[in-house]
């Protein structure tokens, strides 16, 4: 209750509609949020899930979306200095985490061995030109010094939701993914990279030109800073930082 006492000020006299483009690692959790939202408030996010990339080039190109959530920094404050979002709007909303994961018990080892053994046909990655986990998963390869041998074995998907199926599948063996895609899951085997072999993954989030006079765009990134958002993004796995 004091949650929506404290956003219905900021939401508009009858219930709104918020456009909202939502980073693929971050889709368990964004309906959550969206669900717990429109129960404090009675406005309704539209979520749409892809990759970073991706969003950026349709927001450059028109797109109406209204509030961007990004799986990286870089994006965010691209299009703010485009004059595309609102001034002084960007945040950091999570801090993303990177997992080796495989839908087969025990193929994955806690230490991560398997990438050296390499007894496997198949690696999933995200792009890492439009996912910033993909970038994450070939950062860590390299740091590792395995990149080379394990090149070959990659299966890219175009956002970190179809490198989860890609794995989920069988479709490749074991594959770089979002903690939070797995930290729920009671199956399979997972290695949780250390950050020290890839830069921290700051999620940021924008309000976009066509939300910057919307109050209940305006209500809903208020409410990713507040303490019941913050706790829903930390069970999934991710650092905040407010």
């Amino acid at each position: 209750m004091a949650l929506a006492a404290a956003l219905l000020p900021l939401a508009p006299a009858c219930a709104a509609s918020v456009s909202v483009a939502v980073a693929a690692n971050f889709t368990a959790p964004a309906r959550e949020l969206a669900a717990d939202f429109q129960h404090a408030t009675g406005d309704t996010l539209q979520l749409s899930f892809g990759s970073s990339g991706q969003f950026a080039a349709q927001i450059t190109q028109g797109a109406p979306f209204e509030v961007f959530l990004s799986a990286d920094a870089a994006r965010p404050e691209k299009l703010a200095k485009m004059g595309l979002g609102a001034p002084g709007s960007v945040f950091t909303y999570a801090t993303g985490k990177l997992v080796l994961w495989s839908a087969v018990p025990g193929l994955v080892d806690d230490q991560g061995k398997v990438l050296r053994a390499g007894k496997f046909a198949h690696i999933a990655i995200a792009n890492p030109q439009a996912a910033p986990y993909g970038a994450a998963a070939i950062e860590t390869m390299r740091k590792l010094g395995v990149y080379a041998a394990l090149a070959p074995k990659f299966v890219t998907g175009e956002s970190i939701n179809q490198t989860y199926q890609f794995v989920a599948t069988g479709n490749a063996e074991l594959g770089f993914v979002a903690l939070s895609q797995v930290i729920k899951a009671h199956k399979g085997s997972a290695w949780r990279v250390p950050q020290s072999l890839y830069t921290p993954i700051a999620q940021d989030a924008v309000l976009l030109k066509p939300g910057e006079n919307d109050p209940a765009a305006r209500a809903f990134m208020a409410y990713l800073k507040s303490p019941a958002a913050l706790a829903v993004i930390r069970a999934y796995g991710y650092a905040t930082t407010h």
